[in-house]
């Protein structure tokens, strides 16, 4: 009855059906590698480091996306977070368990929502991305990140001031398991990442695999 008085529109192509279509979803443009093998960065060739990561302490193992974070993947990253549609969560879990490997992790954790802005939002869509790839990929899922301070929004900082934003933003569980998968739903610059990597390392993990679904590409 909700469907006949509130059809769903895909918000891809606008037409009845599911909140992505399929043939949207096919449509979303994917990394392809080559790659960087530390950030996940698309590169002219295969390299270990790519001059956006060459030089730094980078906390994580490797940093991986499904998809570019542009044109029709921005709109169904907005309505996911931003208009609460929940359900997107498990169409982004099959893009990203499509087309990239099953973490070398023993447990899945996620960055946790702003306590501001999670309480605005009424949902977190990187816990519920990690809890479809959870069941996706047979792994639990474990909240082992707390955000002590809120934080400005990253969006429109400059790279050096992003990491500054997110610096002690974080804190880890008391017992971390030795090898994690990262879950959040856009990586942009990598300083939300590095700095929830690096507090995950300090409170025992010994490698960190973050996994979003969309990855800015510069």
């Amino acid at each position: 009855m909700l469907e006949l008085l509130l059809p769903q529109r895909c918000l891809g192509c606008g037409r009845h059906s599911a909140q992505l279509c399929e043939g949207c979803v096919e449509r979303l443009p994917r990394l392809e590698p080559p790659l960087c093998a530390k950030c996940g960065a698309p590169t002219a060739w295969p390299v270990a480091r790519c001059r956006e990561c060459a030089g730094r302490r980078i906390p994580f193992a490797s940093a991986r996306a499904a998809l570019v974070y542009e044109g029709d993947v921005r709109v169904l990253v907005s309505a996911w977070k931003e208009r609460g549609l929940r359900r997107l969560a498990s169409v982004a879990a099959e893009v990203v368990v499509g087309a990239l490997p099953r973490p070398n992790a023993t447990v899945i954790t996620f960055v946790p929502a702003d306590p501001n802005r999670g309480s605005k939002r009424g949902h977190h869509p990187a816990e519920r991305l990690a809890h479809e790839l959870g069941l996706r990929w047979e792994l639990p899922v474990s909240s082992l990140l707390g955000r002590p301070r809120p934080v400005r929004p990253q969006r429109g900082l400059p790279l050096a001031e992003r990491r500054r934003n997110v610096a002690d933003a974080f804190r880890a569980a008391a017992h971390v398991p030795a090898r994690l998968a990262l879950v959040d739903d856009v990586y942009t610059s990598g300083a939300t990442a590095a700095a929830a990597a690096s507090v995950l390392r300090k409170g025992g993990a010994r490698r960190v695999e973050v996994v979003t679904l969309a990855r800015v590409v510069r």
